[in-house]
This record gives C-alpha cells, sequence and structure tokens, in this order.
C-alpha cells in the first residue's frame, strides 16, 4: 500500500510540476522510471486512479493531463454584457476561466479576482476551464464615464444624490451610477466622468455610487463623443502649471552654452532632411546619406535631442512618464510634450538649429553594417519633405521642372537612399523579417468631427526607406549598449507560443497552404514564407490577419529578448522621443553613459527604474492603442450609419459559431448573425471555420467574396450588422437557430487598426478573442503612428 500510495504522488507530481502538458503513458513511463517510481503495471494503476478521483483528465486515446478543480488561481475579470465573463489568469499560457453569471460575485469588467475552478478543461474536447469568483481583489474601474440624468427631471428626490449616469461602456451599462450632490452638478444630457464610491452589493446589485468629477459637454455637442472616449479611457489632456511652467522657460532657440557642450558636435552643414507626410507638424527625425570613397554608404540619422530639455525627474519629466506616450485620434493629437516643445524646440524644423542624438552607420553594397557611432551634436534640416513628392522625386518620368528647387538638390541623395533602402530590405528578407504590405484606412471628418470619407493610402517608397533606415537605427543602438553591458531599455516581441502556431497552421492547411515548420521551434523566415506564398491572392490579408492575430504583443522590457516580427536579435525605440516616452528613456540613458561613464553608480540607478519604465510605457502604449481603436470604431460607424440599406462587396474575414465577420472594400468591418443565413440552417466546422448549410450545402469560408447589406448600424454599440445579398434566395420562414447569442459577438472594429505602423516599421493590430474567451495574442509589426503613417 504504501508502495501504491508513493507512486501516486509522484505520478501527481509529474502533472502538478506541467499543468499545461498533455503526457502519452510512454512519456510517463519514462519520466517514472527517471523518479524510480515503480513498474508498468503500478503506474497504469495509478493513471486509472487518479483519472477515477478526477486529478487527471483524459482524452480516451493514452494522454493525460492534469485536471484543475478546486484549486485557486487569480487573474482579472473581463465580464459579458450577458452577464457572464471570463478570467484572464496571470499565468499567460492558461486558458481563461469561463464565469457563469451566478458566480460572477458581483465582480466588474477590469476587476481582478480570485477564482476557484469548478471544472476543470478538457484540452481534447476544447472545452475550457470554469469556475467561480472568491474574492474581489482589486477593483478595476475607479472612475466611468456616461450621460447625466437629474433625479428632478424624474421628480424623483434621493437623499444626498443630485442624480444618475448610465455608462457609455457597455460592460457597464446596466448599471445606474447615482451621483452625490457634493460634486459638480451638470445639467440634463451632459457627458461627465464619475469618480466610483460604492460597488454593486448582494442588496444593490446594478447600482454604484459616486460623484461627477469632469463635466465633458453636452452629448450633441461637436467633439464631446471623442473626449467622452478619451475621459473613459483615463488619456491625461490637461498639464500641470509646474510642467507648463518648466516648458515656458526652456529657450526656443540653441543658445551658445549648448552648441558648445562636451562632446556635441556641428554638423550643420550636412543635408540633412525630414521627409513626413503632409499633415505632419512635429519633427523628431532628419536622414543624410552619402557615398564613401570605398563604395559604402554613411547613413545619418539624427534625432531630436528631448533627453536634453527633459530631465530626470523634473515636472515635465513626470507629466511626460504618466503619459507615456502621445495619443493620436481621428481629430485631434494629444501630445506627450507641450506644444512648445514638440512643434518648437524639439521639431527639427525646416533652417534652423537644433539638437539632436545622432546614429552614423558605414553601409556595404551588401547591406551590412561596418560601423556605427552615436554621440549628441547640432544639425540643421536642409529641407522639410512629405512622402508624397518625395515619391515624386523618385520616378524617372518627372522632370526636375516639375519639382521644387529643394526636392531637385536632393533628389541624387534621395535616389541613393531608394537604393539603400532596397539593399536593406532585400537582407531584413532574407533574415525572415516578416513584412506585410496593406493600405492604411484615413477617416476624414468635417469641421464638426463629423466622418465624410474613408481614405485608403498605400505606401511608396518613400515611407518604405525612412521605415528601412529608423529599423536600422533602432537596431543599432540596441545591439551597441546590448555589448557594452549596461542596463538598457528594448522593445521586444518574445517567439510565439506553439499552440497558437498550430492553430494557425491548421487554419493555412484550410486554403490548401502547406506550411512546413515547427510550431515547437518556429522561426520568423517560416511564417514570412507563408506570407510570401499568399501575396496577391484573396486569401492574402485573411491569412496575414490570423497570423498576426497567432502572434504575441510586442513590449518594452529591460531585458534582450529579441523582436520576432523583424528578426532582429537586438532591438530598441530610440526614433520617436517627442512622443514615446521610451524613446526618450533610452536617450537619457545614452547622454548618462557618455558623460558620466559607466561606473556601477550609474548602472545601478538605471537598473533600479528600468523596471517601472518597461511596465509604465507598455502599459500606456495599450491604453492609447484601446483609446485609437475605440474612437476610429465610433466614427467608421458613424460613417456607415448614412448607408444602411446599401449594398457592398465584401469579403469574409472571420467566421465563428454565431456567424460570420464580413470586410468592405473601404477596410470597415460587421457581422452577419447567424440568424440572418435565413436561406437554411448553417452548422460551424471550427477545424476548417466554415459555416455550411444543411440542405442547400452552401459554404461560407474565411476570404470568400461575398456581396452584402446593411442592415444596421448601432453607433452608440460601434456595431454594424450586415445580411447576404441574394435577390434570389429562398428564405425560409423561421430561424432561431443561434438566436441569443450575441454575447459571443464582437463589435465592428475597423480594418485600420490593423494596419498602422511607424517609421520604425512597427505595427499595432487589435486583439481579438475566441468565442470561448480565450486570449489571442497579438503583434505588432510595430508600435505607434501618426494618423498620416
Amino acid at each position: 500500500m504504501a508502495q501504491n500510495e508513493t507512486v501516486l504522488a509522484g505520478v501527481l507530481e509529474i502533472f502538478r510540476h506541467n499543468p499545461q502538458k498533455q503526457f502519452s503513458v510512454d512519456q510517463i513511463e519514462r519520466q517514472a522510471r527517471r523518479d524510480r517510481l515503480g513498474n508498468f503495471t503500478d503506474l497504469v494503476k495509478a493513471l486509472a486512479y487518479l483519472e477515477q478521483e478526477k486529478q487527471i483528465i483524459t482524452d480516451g486515446n493514452g494522454r493525460y493531463q492534469l485536471a484543475k478543480e478546486n484549486t485557486e488561481v487569480e487573474g482579472v475579470f473581463r465580464a459579458n454584457d450577458k452577464g457572464f465573463g471570463f478570467v484572464r489568469l496571470d499565468d499567460e499560457e492558461a486558458d481563461d476561466v469561463f464565469i457563469n453569471s451566478d458566480a460572477t460575485k458581483l465582480a466588474l469588467d477590469g476587476d481582478r479576482v480570485k477564482v476557484k475552478i469548478t471544472a476543470g478543461g478538457n484540452p481534447w474536447n476544447g472545452k475550457g476551464p470554469e469556475g467561480q469568483v472568491e474574492e474581489i481583489l482589486e477593483r478595476g474601474a475607479s472612475s466611468i464615464v456616461g450621460e447625466y440624468t437629474p433625479l428632478e427631471d424624474l421628480q424623483v428626490k434621493i437623499s444626498h444624490f443630485a442624480g444618475y449616469v448610465i455608462p457609455t461602456n457597455k460592460k457597464f451599462k446596466k448599471y445606474r451610477v447615482y451621483v452625490s450632490e457634493n460634486g459638480l452638478i451638470p445639467q440634463m444630457g451632459d457627458m461627465v466622468k464619475v469618480s466610483l464610491k460604492t460597488y454593486p452589493t448582494e442588496d444593490l446589485p446594478d447600482q454604484m455610487t459616486g460623484a461627477v468629477v469632469e463635466i465633458i459637454g453636452n452629448k450633441n455637442d461637436p467633439g464631446v463623443d471623442i473626449m467622452s472616449i478619451v475621459a473613459e479611457h483615463d488619456i491625461r489632456t490637461e498639464w500641470p502649471e509646474d510642467a507648463l511652467e518648466q516648458a515656458n522657460a526652456i529657450p526656443d532657440h540653441v543658445t551658445e552654452e549648448e552648441r558648445h557642450e562636451a562632446g556635441r558636435r556641428d554638423i550643420t552643414d550636412q543635408p540633412a532632411v525630414t521627409i513626413d507626410g503632409d499633415d505632419s507638424k512635429d519633427f523628431d527625425d532628419a536622414v543624410v546619406l552619402w557615398k564613401l570613397d570605398n563604395g559604402n554608404y554613411h547613413l545619418g540619422v539624427h534625432i531630436a535631442d528631448v533627453a536634453h530639455y527633459v530631465k530626470e525627474g523634473t515636472p515635465l519629466d513626470r507629466e511626460a512618464f504618466a503619459r507615456g506616450n502621445s495619443t493620436y485620434l481621428v481629430d485631434r493629437v494629444i501630445p506627450m510634450l507641450p506644444f512648445r516643445l514638440s512643434n518648437g524646440i524639439c521639431s527639427l524644423n525646416e533652417g534652423v538649429d537644433r539638437l539632436v542624438l545622432s546614429c552614423d552607420m558605414e553601409i556595404t553594397p551588401e547591406g551590412e553594417r561596418v560601423s556605427y557611432d552615436i554621440y549628441p551634436a547640432v544639425m540643421r534640416s536642409h529641407g522639410r519633405l512629405t512622402y508624397n513628392k518625395v515619391n515624386q522625386a523618385l520616378r524617372a518620368d518627372v522632370p526636375d521642372s516639375d519639382l521644387e528647387d529643394k526636392y531637385v538638390k536632393v533628389r541624387p541623395m534621395l535616389k541613393d537612399m531608394a537604393a539603400l533602402h532596397e539593399i536593406l530590405y532585400k537582407q531584413r528578407h532574407a533574415r525572415g523579417s516578416i513584412d506585410f504590405e496593406e493600405p492604411e484606412a484615413k477617416i476624414i471628418v468635417d469641421e464638426k468631427g463629423k466622418p465624410v470619407d474613408i481614405v485608403l493610402h498605400s505606401r511608396g517608397t518613400a515611407e518604405k526607406m525612412i521605415e528601412s533606415f529608423m529599423l536600422l537605427a533602432n537596431e543599432t543602438v540596441a545591439e551597441a549598449y546590448y555589448r557594452k553591458k549596461v542596463p538598457f531599455l528594448y522593445r521586444v516581441h518574445e517567439t510565439p507560443e506553439a499552440d497558437r502556431i498550430s492553430r494557425f497552421f491548421e487554419f493555412c492547411s484550410a486554403f490548401g497552404l502547406n506550411v512546413k515548420a515547427d510550431p515547437n521551434d518556429i522561426k520568423p523566415l517560416d511564417l514570412q514564407k507563408v506570407v510570401t506564398k499568399t501575396l496577391g491572392t484573396s486569401e492574402e490579408s485573411v491569412v496575414q490577419m490570423m497570423m498576426l492575430r497567432s502572434l504575441k504583443q510586442a513590449h518594452y522590457s529591460e531585458d534582450p529578448l529579441g523582436h520576432f516580427g523583424i528578426a532582429a536579435k537586438y532591438y530598441t525605440h530610440f526614433t520617436s522621443p517627442i512622443r514615446r516616452y521610451s524613446d526618450t528613456m533610452v536617450h537619457r540613458m545614452i547622454h548618462a553613459y557618455l558623460e558620466e561613464g559607466m561606473g556601477d553608480d550609474v548602472k545601478e540607478h538605471f537598473k533600479e527604474e528600468l523596471s517601472e519604465a518597461a511596465d509604465q510605457t507598455s502599459m500606456q502604449e495599450r491604453r492609447s492603442i484601446d483609446t485609437e481603436r475605440a474612437t476610429n470604431d465610433l466614427k467608421m460607424t458613424e460613417y456607415m450609419a448614412d448607408q444602411v440599406g446599401n449594398k457592398f462587396e465584401a469579403v469574409v474575414s472571420s467566421v465563428t459559431s454565431f456567424g460570420m465577420f464580413v470586410q468592405l472594400e473601404n477596410t470597415v468591418e460587421g457581422l452577419i448573425h447567424i440568424s440572418n443565413l435565413k436561406d437554411d440552417y448553417y452548422s460551424y466546422d471550427e477545424k476548417s471555420m466554415t459555416l455550411t448549410g444543411r440542405t442547400t450545402h452552401k459554404k461560407y469560408k474565411v476570404g470568400m467574396p461575398i456581396k452584402v447589406v446593411l442592415t444596421n448600424a448601432n453607433v452608440e454599440q460601434h456595431q454594424l450588422d450586415f445580411e447576404v445579398y441574394d435577390p434570389d434566395a429562398k428564405k425560409r420562414p423561421h430561424n432561431d437557430r443561434g438566436m441569443g447569442r450575441r454575447s459571443g459577438d464582437r463589435n465592428f472594429k475597423g480594418r485600420s487598426n490593423y494596419g498602422g505602423r511607424d517609421k520604425s516599421g512597427e505595427r499595432r493590430h487589435k486583439p481579438s478573442r475566441s468565442n470561448r474567451g480565450q486570449r489571442l495574442g497579438q503583434s505588432e509589426k510595430g508600435n505607434r503612428r501618426r494618423p498620416n503613417r
């Protein structure tokens, strides 16, 4: 008996130390033999007993995994507006835990909770774990935004309360938030921000209380819709007085003292230029190129020296750190730095001297960087160039007479830049950098904020060559300071998880794409080959989209974990300090190492700061992206609201058990719910991601062209509904199948959220949730972009 208990305990330990792993009997036997747990008969008996006791689960074919009933875990609760929710666990590899509506313990979306697992997941039938909330550890929402209604207008009086607010966030819409008489008192129809004081209780499960801390404006006033989203995401818009005083005290020109600082070089004679979009106002990067006598290229990338002006620990630094980055919305920019700096002394404006941190690189005609130099300098922009006009200057059929003088002067340099870009691009491609090319969608709004058009823009050579140069500068700086063995801030993008890549490969096989790669040892080049195979096909965009969803999310880290998407061993963000605090932090460290040396005191100082800086910049980046996405969703839905009843050409972008999402040619996306497929009863095949009609055998699959009719545009919920346009379709009288499944629906999301990229070549895209709520990773080939990038 003692021997049996030893075997039981030992076998269970194998599972406990590998809770996500699925074991075959052979694997368990090998491990048990190493641990000297007994013979094969004892092992089989132990497995049978553990299965009977529900300690492990099996697929019935000799594979086993730990069951997780009655264990307690912690994570963040993500509510569904139907009442149930999922808890995303701290262990990123673990499946989300489903929480039924009667087991939430009144947790709100975003709350940190302790969960008891009541039913373990079964990886062999796709069923995730289920649980119940045991305790709310920390509230996720400290404030809400919504529309105010005075109680007096309802002829109701509740002691100490002036009115109530219905939140705009659909996850909170069922709650009525009563606001105190002691806070600000808005008017009927005002959009307000409320600081929450009390949360739902068993006696009052649908109520909260708080005080109005900000009156955003009447819901019908122009711009209030955007600013309500800004307030809801806690984006900082007001400047502290001491930060503005510091900004106003900074000279608006380079002083003689600054010009002659130790180590700062004068490169004002170099014909450096800025190349940006037509409507850019702040210029934080300039480039220059010439051929060396040995046939190599000299590439200079000169970046605004923001860290010189924003000193550590000052009011400006504290506010920039809190903001994390600039937020670029449809109709406005919420900057990280005050206008006086971002568009003034820190902006590399044409014809004026500016302080920069420079990265000079020598590159062979084969694209190998053979030397580099990183140093502070004074430069002068010899031209404010735009992408459109540079692309024109690069065309052989455009004569000099059609160009402005400043473009004619630098035209030879621009052509050399384009040639170097081609060399660098081929080199990145050879090492496996995953490069997507798709149009970006820009929403055009009028003076009242009403969307009037969605314009698609494809990147030209000018955009791509600047991207190449910024990528190389970022890699060069990262590698330089990694080799110096000093603390540094890196931009990292980790290798994707094997199970997500396996699911992506299964998805590819449905398109006849035979991917020969090991999901457990995936390389960027493996995924790049998939992209190459789909170029120019109808499946191109959806395969790229599914690939992006399979990748992890890029973030900042003090550890040099590499960048999978760019296939770079070392990578940082160095090139945009006006709009990203991460880059300002990188500049600050470079200055310190150059000026103070690399002694233990300097290294220890930054080592203590880097973890917090990485967490803050990563978190604020997510906050800004979510805000940008929400405003795009709002304006795209608003734009489509005038087109209800119109027919559109579309492509199926995703298929689920509750319907399918379609994307229009203007990049707008919406849902065809399964209840609106009225010509047949449709069943969902998860493996092939298809919907098939029971009688007609009609099949809908990802990438399929389809003609649709817009039937509904819910601007408030940012949601679009479509139906298949088929005038000859035979409609069945009733289809209740799939009704009530809106709980699994996702809101409409604009395709522009996939396409955003900045000069450093990285891309962002929206996260997606499966209908079981499991987290699907996301990656950027990039970070931020300005609206025109």
